[in-house]
């Protein structure tokens, strides 16, 4: 039996009828950029965020590094992120001249551990950016309560957490600006690059949409330089399809994540992922904390099953960011989990059986059938 880590053809035969309408929809009328479709999408994802404003961009990585120009971060600036993440929440500070100051992360659910964040404040410091890792919003009542104490800018990186809650209020609404992804393999994944930015400022909305069109307003009048940054008619025209079914899919993929933790809970060499009671997680990712990771991964490929590694290199450790003279041992809990943690199959459309042979696989591994 293979059991791939996703499985995007499911997704598309079950909505194949629907989304090949929409795309033909922009076929017939031709607006391929900044079509009518956009403007939709972006009035329906600032409903389903519980934001004011939503904006469609190119990417998530384009998405945060708007988010932080249209927030004057530039050289000399500092950003607080975690190590443990997907390189773009460190990449745009970088890219932007700014400095990414890293913060470990919390053993149990792998977000920024906000109890350390304070000690990495300096006069420098213009912003924090928690990334909600996995599909679990960080810890957002001290991050918030820190960005007033100290005058900071929240930027959420939520590009794998559309439509987690954090005591009942959505991931991406907490923030001054916030950074979606639509990636193909996202909940809400686009058919290519995709992304979006939500916020309930209006004295950021217009510098937004003005960042995105290369900085243009009116069309070739330019008071600032921006980016090529714009949401294609075709993929929102698909994640309107797809925004009707997400939170039946979050369900789905909830239920899943229940089975495995049942089945793999209590076993000696892993540990099951952990949620606090007042989160939604969304299980972007199942991932587990096991020992012997690479015999794992191996009995894993040997059955053909798709697993995943995110993320094995902590982002302090990164070769690029040698300059900023971190070393190991500086952030010791992401160091020794980017050496443990595996991500297992969980798509909405995952077969029962598939999954059991996941289980039966691991089970067999673990020595606990």
């Amino acid at each position: 039996m293979k059991v791939p880590l996703f499985d995007l053809k499911l997704q598309y035969k079950a909505l194949k009828p629907e989304i090949d309408k929409a795309i033909e929809g922009v076929f017939e009328h031709t607006q391929f950029i900044m079509g009518p479709e956009v403007k939709l999408l972006e009035a329906k994802l600032a409903e389903y965020c519980n934001t004011k404003y939503a904006v469609g961009v190119s990417s998530g990585t384009d998405a945060l590094i708007i988010a932080l120009h249209a927030l004057g971060i530039k050289p000399g600036d500092e950003v607080i992120v975690p190590t443990f993440s997907f390189f773009a929440s460190a990449g745009v500070v970088a890219r932007l001249g700014a400095t990414p100051v890293f913060v470990d992360i919390d053993e149990r659910t792998f977000n920024i551990n906000a109890n350390q964040i304070e000690q990495k404040i300096t006069p420098r410091t213009k912003a924090i950016m928690p990334v909600h890792l996995y599909g679990q919003a960080a810890w957002m009542d001290k991050i918030m309560e820190l960005s007033k104490q100290y005058n900071l800018f929240v930027v959420e990186d939520a590009a794998q957490a559309i439509g987690a809650r954090y005591r009942d209020r959505m991931a991406g609404s907490f923030g001054h600006i916030s950074g979606f992804s639509c990636f193909p393999t996202k909940n809400l994944g686009a058919f290519g690059d995709a992304g979006f930015i939500t916020t309930d400022k209006d004295e950021y909305i217009e510098i937004l949409r003005k960042l995105r069109l290369h900085g243009a307003q009116p069309k070739y009048h330019h008071a600032l330089v921006g980016y090529n940054a714009r949401l294609d008619t075709i993929q929102a025209a698909i994640l309107l399809v797809k925004l009707n079914y997400l939170n039946e899919w979050h369900e789905a993929r909830r239920r899943k994540a229940e089975i495995y933790d049942r089945e793999l809970s209590g076993i000696s060499g892993l540990r099951t992922p952990f949620v606090y009671e007042h989160n939604y997680h969304i299980y972007h990712q199942y991932t587990l904390i096991v020992e012997n990771r690479q015999g794992l991964a191996a009995r894993l490929k040997e059955n053909e099953i798709g697993f995943e590694t995110y993320y094995p290199v902590p982002l302090h450790l990164q070769e690029c960011f040698k300059d900023l003279h971190y070393k190991e041992g500086d952030l010791p809990v992401a160091e020794r989990l980017a050496k443990s943690v595996i991500s297992l199959p969980i798509y909405p459309e995952l077969p029962e059986s598939h999954q059991a042979f996941v289980i039966d696989t691991i089970k067999g591994f673990y020595n606990r059938r």
